[in-house]
Parts: C-alpha cells; sequence; structure tokens
C-alpha cells in the first residue's frame, strides 16, 4: 500500500507509519497547487506502478467488484488480463445516514457502512464526455440536494480506480479521466465495472466542511460550494422516502448500478 499523507492533524499518518505493509509519503504542500493530488499520484504510480494492477482510492472509498464478496481482487485482474482489457471503471456510490448526518456518533475503528447504509439507487444521468471519450455520470443525494438548480454543477461520479499501469500512463483529474485516452473505454459491452462505496458523510463531515471553508483546497470554483459546506456544517438530512439500503455486490449489480459483462 502507497498512502500520501497531507499534514493530516487526525492521527492517521501516525497509524498508517506503524503498518509493515505501508509505504507512506508524507508532503505539506498545498493539495490544490498539486492539482488536487494528481501531481503526486502521477509521480508515484511512475515510480512504483508499472506493469502492475494498481488500485487508486480514497481512504473513504470501499472498492466493490462484481462477486467481491466470494472473489479475491486477483480474480478480477486475472480475467482481465487474460481479456486484454487494461482499465476498469467504478461508479462513486454515496452512501448515508438515515436521518441528519451528526445524528448517530461514529466511534474509531467502526465500520462507516453500519452508519452510512443507504444510497440513491435511479437518480443518475449518462453523457459523453467527447474530449476524454469517457461516460460522465452525476446524480445521486448531492445533486439531489444541493445542486437541483444547477445539475451540470453536480460532483463527477464516473472514475477507473483499477489499471495495468504502464510509466507513460498518467490521470488527469482524480482518477475520473486517464491518459492514454484508451483506458477511458471503460463502459464497452462484455466489460464488467464496479462501484466504489463511498463513505464521507458521516457526523465528522461538519468539522471537515469548516476546515474546507477556511483552506479552500478541494475545489476550483470554492465559492459555488459554500452552500454545500454550510449545509453539511448544519447537519442536513440526505434521507429521502425512495432510499435503497445497502445489501451487498449482488444488490447493486440487480440494479444496473455495476456490471459482471462477460465475466461469470
Amino acid at each position: 500500500f502507497i498512502s500520501v499523507d497531507n499534514d493530516s492533524d487526525d492521527g492517521g499518518c501516525e497509524y498508517l507509519a506503524g503498518q509493515p505493509d505501508v509505504s507512506l509519503w508524507t508532503t505539506t504542500a498545498s493539495y490544490r497547487r498539486a492539482r488536487f493530488g494528481v501531481d503526486w499520484l502521477n509521480y508515484l504510480q511512475r515510480k512504483h506502478g508499472h506493469g502492475h494492477w494498481t488500485l487508486v482510492v480514497d481512504p473513504d472509498e470501499f472498492f466493490v467488484f462484481p462477486f467481491s464478496d466470494t472473489r479475491p481482487i486477483s480474480a478480477l485482474t486475472d480475467w482481465l488480463e487474460a481479456s486484454e482489457i487494461r482499465s476498469f471503471s467504478a461508479m462513486l456510490l454515496d452512501m448515508y445516514p438515515k436521518g441528519r448526518i451528526d445524528a448517530v456518533p461514529y466511534k474509531r475503528g467502526q465500520n462507516p457502512l453500519e452508519i452510512a447504509s443507504w444510497f440513491d439507487a435511479g437518480n443518475y444521468t449518462l453523457s459523453k464526455n467527447h474530449l476524454y471519450y469517457n461516460l460522465w455520470i452525476q446524480g445521486g443525494p448531492r445533486d439531489r440536494v444541493f445542486f437541483v438548480d444547477q445539475p451540470e454543477r453536480a460532483p463527477t461520479l464516473n472514475k477507473t480506480p483499477l489499471v495495468k499501469w504502464r510509466r507513460g500512463f498518467a490521470y488527469v483529474t482524480s482518477t475520473h479521466q486517464a491518459l492514454p485516452l484508451r483506458l477511458n473505454r471503460v463502459f464497452e459491452p462484455g466489460r464488467p465495472t464496479g462501484v466504489l462505496l463511498h463513505s464521507k458523510f458521516l457526523p465528522d463531515i461538519a468539522v471537515k466542511s469548516a476546515e474546507e471553508l477556511h483552506r479552500r483546497q478541494h475545489f476550483e470554483n470554492a465559492a459555488l460550494y459554500t452552500r454545500y459546506h454550510e449545509s453539511l456544517i448544519a447537519g442536513v438530512d440526505l434521507w429521502h422516502p425512495g432510499a435503497t439500503r445497502y445489501e451487498g455486490p449482488e444488490q447493486l449489480e440487480s440494479l444496473g448500478l455495476m456490471s459482471s459483462g462477460d465475466w461469470r
């Protein structure tokens, strides 16, 4: 595991430093000026990822793929390798609790999905990005609650986190799009796809949002997201009667949020 700690103060750096299978990199430089961490990521991928299947996730993302409750990730990468497929997509699925996001306390070490166990199953839009040839996905609770008047401003949910990396490859904006362009052709017929369960909306999001309003490191247009962060600080309720409770990978495939494609 390779991790970059950007001057955190929550104990994460100390925890990672004590793990025997973690290569820990630290920086106090600006996350924003590093193109939201992409420059750090591309450097480490180029240095250590060449010739390997690399999985890139944020600390609050849980990677789920077809049959992941019964098969190891090596089974997936072996099939991708045999099928001459070099990249694998995963849709970001925002998870949230039932009720105000600050209502149930979170205990360190607890499975976040015990609290943030609900998601939106169907309010997503798809469009083709003609610059990078990837499928642009938007929607979910952030679109529904925060960007109902400006849906085009809603967060991007398509990612390509799993790639058989080569030194000449690069991510452009987080893992939303990559170069060369062929890495973005991940929704073609027969290809399996996955999901990243996003456990961002826990009670401590209020503290993190207050910090972000001050630091303004996470968005290109920080002013646009002021109302968004203010709502999180106030303990917004993302749940609605149409919400779906998470039950496992098979459920996500039945809802069309991911696919096993030709992998059986």
